[in-house]
């Protein structure tokens, strides 16, 4: 039961709706319930959902959201309170009946409000990923393939048996197949198989470790729905999937770097989980088919590991990340996970690295960066990025999400994108 209200989905279904229709018929009837003050009260709500949007406004200016608000969060936002002011004056005036409905006015408004401004954001679409914890089945892992074959061509010889499921699978790495992750607090991965890694004998595929953004969590939802996309085109085939923790914990940034402070994120995600993934997935072997990958802050750990290891990565997709890790709050960064050393945070920003780096380290490697057309926080340094990565001998692949802001909008379409341009 725990784990169906923390795994059930709340974007792509009708919660939303029916917290706005309950609100809604709720809020009318306080208002009409004798005796009545409607202009009293419908002026009230309306005062309140004014002062929440303008407090949304001013705080949009001063960047506490990292960026600015997606269309319709601040609307949600005084929408959700004007109603719940309503509910307010409901409970404060009798009958009891009209109290009652006033609870429950207040009630379904803020539920309203609270999914309005979730959905209005598009990334986390369950109660796990807002909370930060793993909330999926534990994994099965397949049987590993003898025979793995030239992966460039196995697209052209690869026949789905008749049994094979129509869709991936996502779990959750945990238990007895949990990833080791020595000096760092982990959270459990999540692990996507597409339909072709669950049938008998399955074939060698490549491997995509991917990073969600923070606040956040291993939540392989998004990255899943694009999988499964592609493969539903290819014959069930698409990359084995590990969506792992560089965060330890929703409001932490270990800035994707091994430190006293947070632990041993790089050792994990660049040695333990290659590591593990090379004794427990039917995966190609050959790592110029590994790619590391991420949304917002995972984007910009994707990119620094990409350039930084480039004989583990032979790809990068960095979604809409940071231009450098820990660029919002740098002193933070710099206090905390460098122990006041500014010359290596330095040091160890992406662009820094690939400058530095000897003719021909990137050859043969392909780098994708994408942001949306809105994104004036991220897309800037998502462009800088991408032009030193072109200088630096990277193959690079740009893609921009019109009309969308660092939501999950773009995410989505970043991913529709990046999966099917990776395959090559």
């Amino acid at each position: 039961m725990t784990r169906f209200v923390l795994g059930f989905e709340l974007i792509d279904s009708p919660m939303l709706l029916v917290c706005a229709v309950v609100a809604a018929l709720s809020a009318c009837a306080v208002l009409v319930w004798p005796p009545r003050r409607v202009l009293r009260t419908i002026l009230i709500g309306l005062g309140a959902g004014i002062a929440m949007y303008v407090v949304s406004a001013v705080l949009e200016s001063l960047d506490v959201f990292q960026g600015p608000l997606p269309a319709g969060a601040a609307l949600w936002a005084a929408g959700g309170i004007a109603v719940a002011a309503v509910g307010v004056v409901g409970i404060c005036r009798r009958p009891w009946g009209r109290r009652l409905v006033g609870v429950l006015t207040v009630l379904a408004s803020l539920s309203a409000a609270a999914l309005g401004v979730n959905a209005a954001y598009g990334v986390t679409h369950n109660l796990a990923a807002i909370l930060g914890v793993q909330a999926l089945d534990p994994a099965s892992l397949p049987p590993q393939s003898a025979a793995e074959g030239d992966p460039a061509t196995l697209f052209q010889r690869w026949e789905p048996p008749a049994d094979m499921p129509a869709t991936g699978t996502v779990s959750a790495l945990t238990g007895s197949t949990r990833i080791p992750t020595g000096p760092y607090a982990a959270r459990d991965a999540s692990l996507y198989l597409p339909p072709a890694a669950q049938v008998a004998n399955p074939p060698a595929l490549p491997l995509l470790v991917f990073m969600m953004g923070q606040p956040g969590s291993p939540d392989p939802t998004a990255l899943a729905k694009a999988l499964d996309a592609f493969a539903a085109k290819n014959n069930g085939l698409a990359p084995i999937a590990i969506v792992v923790d560089q965060l330890t914990a929703p409001d932490r940034d270990p800035a994707c770097v091994d430190s006293a402070t947070f632990g041993a994120v790089a050792t994990y995600v660049n040695q333990l989980v290659p590591q593990w993934s090379e004794q427990n997935l039917n995966i190609v072997k050959d790592h110029r088919y590994w790619t590391i990958g991420g949304f917002s802050n995972g984007g910009s750990c994707a990119l620094l590991y990409g350039t930084k290891y480039p004989q583990t990565w032979g790809q990068v997709l960095d979604v809409m990340g940071n231009e450098f890790p820990g660029s919002e709050h740098v002193a933070q960064t710099v206090a905390d996970a460098y122990g006041g050393d500014a010359a290596a945070f330095q040091a160890n920003k992406p662009s820094v690295i690939m400058g530095a780096a000897p003719a021909g380290t990137y050859a043969g490697h392909t780098a994708i960066f994408t942001w949306g057309g809105l994104d004036t926080t991220y897309g800037p340094g998502q462009l800088a990025n991408s032009q030193v990565a072109q200088a630096a001998g990277f193959t690079v692949l740009t893609h921009i999400v019109e009309g969308a802001g660092h939501t999950g909008e773009a995410l989505d379409g970043s991913l529709a994108y990046a999966i099917p341009a990776l395959a090559p």
